[in-house]
């Protein structure tokens, strides 16, 4: 069966019924995304040699503009996912890749944060202009420590599609020893002390389950380290903004007209590292927390 057949049959006996609950209710679309893994979707890019469907970016794209036009939710976990798979690929290990490619593993991005850099670098400087919006996505604040083989890494991450619904998330930090640029790590999402707010909010289209990631900190194994420490500043530059990117051009040729502002903002929230409306005041009872690997009925 080809991709696009196992896509069509997903989008008509499932996303339909979740894009309206997504829509509406901002339901998280865990019906699609469960039937995307069952149909070979969610390792679509993923190597033939761990059991993926071994296409690129072009077919990423063209399941991403499909899925848009019936329910832009699904389609932005999926830019996100897919995007997050391309660094897993070059990067992450072999059980990891047959995970996604048998459709278990449900990846994010956890890069962006807001005041990367120092007021003064920021003066005059709008949230989304130029080198400064650029920059807080580029230069983290998070840090990471090492202590034999486990590091603990502390940060507060923004506009993380599918925050405490995705299995796996792409996560950035300083490096541990390296002068400059940054280290990505790969962040299961049970993990313990890794949590999102209880209440997501409306960031990001309503559905996307678009919100912060806390990690207070949270411990990781050396070894979930992708790439070399340092050398993740190339591995954003040369793909993950070109995946996103393209991503995002694909589903917005596709997107139904018909929703208002209100219920489908930008596809792409990774791409946009302003302030996080979901983040409530510590003294609001919503900003209570709950684990990053909660998964919500659908």
């Amino acid at each position: 069966m080809s991709y696009r057949t196992a896509l069509s049959e997903v989008l008509t006996g499932l996303a339909g019924p979740v894009a309206e609950a997504a829509a509406v209710r901002g339901r998280f679309p865990r019906g699609a995304v469960t039937a995307l893994g069952r149909a070979g979707l969610l390792g679509l890019t993923v190597s033939t040699e761990f059991g993926g469907g071994g296409q690129g970016l072009p077919e990423a794209a063209d399941v991403v503009a499909r899925t848009a036009r019936v329910c832009p939710a699904t389609a932005t976990v999926l830019q996100s996912h897919y995007t997050a798979v391309a660094v897993i690929e070059a990067h992450g290990g072999p059980w990891l890749r047959a995970e996604i490619a048998a459709g278990r593993q449900l990846a994010s991005l956890a890069l962006a944060e807001s005041g990367a850099l120092a007021e003064s670098e920021d003066e005059g400087m709008g949230e989304g202009d130029g080198p400064a919006a650029d920059s807080r996505l580029l230069v983290p604040r998070s840090v990471a420590t090492r202590s034999g083989e486990v590091v603990a890494l502390r940060a507060r991450k923004q506009r993380v599609v599918a925050a405490g619904e995705a299995d796996l998330y792409v996560w950035s930090s300083r490096p541990l020893t390296a002068p400059d640029g940054l280290t990505l790590w790969a962040v299961p999402a049970h993990a313990p002390d890794l949590f999102v707010p209880a209440r997501p909010g409306a960031a990001g289209p309503r559905g996307s389950a678009t919100s912060t990631v806390f990690a207070d900190p949270v411990l990781v194994p050396a070894e979930a380290m992708l790439g070399a420490d340092g050398a993740g500043l190339d591995v954003v530059l040369r793909t993950v903004l070109p995946w996103l990117l393209e991503l995002r051009a694909a589903a917005e040729t596709r997107r139904p007209p018909v929703l208002g502002p209100a219920l489908d903002p930008p596809l792409d929230p990774a791409l946009d590292p302003g302030l996080d409306p979901a983040l409530a005041p510590a003294s609001d009872p919503g900003s209570a927390l709950r684990p990053a690997g909660f998964l919500a009925a659908s």
